[in-house]
């Protein structure tokens, strides 16, 4: 286990230049809200899934597009006869996330759902690697949280998936995303 704080400081924010500069500043503007197309995609998503997700926790920031897009997913979610186990919010910046984290694992759900910003998951996402059980392979996310993977450090995201406004499917490997699919 590290001893370090996994959160992201000053001199991390230099390197990663203008990106985490401009989230730092404009975290609200950066969470555009969802699509419709996202929301089908990301439902269609966690469906194809083998073994099937059956229960999951949704996370999401305190910024609007964000605690939006996770109530649709939720309500989208529970409408299908599924479960969500809880419902988890962070805020963007905070001394520490270990209570979201803890809370975020908790009841081992089948899936992990994200609606964030940049900034927002990319420092939540390296409280739950540093501190808990959480496994990225099992998260699925909106559009919004793509752009953490250069926030989060190498390997922090590896795994994720999640659809872009246009419903196209994309995964997160070691710093670089992949586009799996486009929808019509």
């Amino acid at each position: 286990m590290r001893t370090a704080s996994p959160l992201i400081r000053a001199a991390q924010a230099a390197e990663s230049g203008p990106a985490l500069r401009l989230a730092r500043h404009t975290a609200a503007e950066l969470a555009a809200p969802h699509t419709a197309a996202e929301l089908a995609g990301l439902l269609d998503l966690l469906h194809a899934q083998r073994p099937r997700i059956e229960t999951v926790t949704v996370g999401h920031g305190r910024d609007r597009a964000s605690a939006a897009a996770a109530k649709a997913f939720a309500e989208a979610w529970t409408s299908a006869g599924k479960h969500v186990l809880a419902v988890v919010d962070w805020p963007e910046e905070a001394a520490s996330w270990l209570r979201p984290a803890r809370r975020f694992v908790a009841g081992d759900p089948d899936a992990w759902v994200v609606a964030a910003t940049a900034l927002g998951w990319a420092q939540m996402s390296r409280r739950l690697r540093h501190s808990t059980t959480w496994q990225p392979a099992k998260t699925f996310a909106f559009a919004s949280i793509a752009r953490s993977v250069t926030l989060a450090g190498p390997g922090t995201l590896q795994g994720v998936r999640g659809v872009a406004a246009d419903g196209g499917v994309w995964e997160i490997g070691r710093n670089l995303i992949t586009s799996h699919e486009e929808r019509a």
